[in-house]
């Protein structure tokens, strides 16, 4: 049966696997889980309807078995009155609805196998649906980390790149170089106004030393 086919295939279905292997994992957990309650209602469904066909088929069975039975006691009926042949033909009408009730019983027999083989896939499909739907938050949220974290991983190799790498000790170079020439400036003006006050400091004194030069021939 081509019902029971596709519900095998989903319980055996590993969802782990199937999470790993997926481009899109959530929506393949959640595809899964909606396979797995259409089958489900389908199973149902079925079970059902076999089990109606085994109620048909057993009460066939049983109408059977009575008409077998009411044309042997019609056959013991007809000996009573020492007509051999009308038993002889109520024993071959009982003889037909005999081989009736036997077919009717292996089909009973093959129904009850297909109820039973029905509701087993029903109860599995069933548990599986069940880890499924336990399972798809913590599968959903594995496969968020894992991405996040190769994202991550991936940051860190482009940050690791050569080329970037380069260009970032240039810019941090052209930084430095920047700061050590405004430093250099700053140390220039630095001494250069320190030289002016000494070059005043100097003239000063040079005066000074003249007025008491020319202070000393006037007395002298």
């Amino acid at each position: 049966m081509a019902l029971l086919e596709r519900v095998s295939t989903l319980i055996r279905a590993n969802l782990n696997d199937l999470v790993d292997k997926a481009e899109d994992p959530e929506k393949m957990i959640k595809q899964v889980i909606l396979d797995m309650e259409n089958q489900l209602l389908q199973v149902k469904t079925q079970v059902a309807i076999s089990i109606a066909d085994q109620h048909v088929l057993e009460k066939k069975l049983k109408e059977n078995e009575d008409n077998d039975g009411q044309w042997m006691r019609r056959a013991d009926m007809a000996l009573d009155q020492h007509d051999d042949k009308l038993a002889r033909t109520a024993v071959e009408r009982a003889m037909t609805y005999r081989s009736t009730a036997e077919s009717f019983r292996q089909q009973v027999e093959d129904q009850k196998t297909q109820v039973e083989n029905l509701k087993g896939a029903l109860t599995k499909l069933q548990q599986k649906l069940v880890e499924a739907q336990a399972k798809s938050d913590m599968l959903i949220a594995q496969h968020r980390r894992s991405r996040a974290l190769g994202k991550a991983t991936q940051a860190g190799l482009n940050m690791g790149d050569q080329s970037k790498t380069a260009a970032f000790d240039r810019m941090k170079n052209k930084v430095q170089h920047s700061e050590a020439t405004a430093q250099a400036t700053a140390e220039l003006m630095a001494d250069n106004v320190e030289d002016q006050f000494k070059a005043m400091e100097k003239h000063d004194e040079i005066d000074r030393l003249l007025a008491e030069l020319k202070a000393k021939r006037k007395a002298g």
